[in-house]
């Protein structure tokens, strides 16, 4: 079921959502200082391209806490806000509901993506 949800997930947006990722994180390559967040926003473009059966669990630390910050300001807003207009359009209609819950996933990953793990659900 997970293969069939993240197929449906890239036709309904998850692609979007992670070549906005994957464009954050080659301009945040561009310099040497911002090689980590770029990094970083390539995982997450990972994430989004394949968000069920995964589940993100947050172990910031105080170095997590000052990226994220910074993150938040230069970034994360803007794809957080894009994630969740998407999600919200997808939440219309009942079918669109699992959907508009992984983008409501991504969103709350995008403010905050330092200190956060992400793991393979296994049931």
């Amino acid at each position: 079921m997970n293969f069939i949800g993240n197929l449906i997930w890239i036709i309904c947006g998850g692609l979007f959502s992670a070549i906005g990722w994957w464009l954050a994180g080659i301009l945040w390559c561009i310099t040497i200082v911002g090689i980590p967040v770029g990094l970083q926003c390539f995982k997450m473009s990972s994430l989004s391209l394949n968000p069920f059966g995964k589940e993100v669990i947050d172990e910031g630390g105080a170095v997590s806490c000052l990226l994220n910050i910074i993150w938040f300001f230069a970034s994360g807003l803007e794809l957080a806000i894009g994630n969740f207009v998407i999600g919200c359009v997808l939440c219309v209609t009942i079918i669109g509901i699992p959907f508009g819950m992984q983008f409501f996933k991504i969103a709350r990953l995008a403010l905050f993506p330092f200190g956060a793990r992400i793991v393979k659900i296994t049931y």
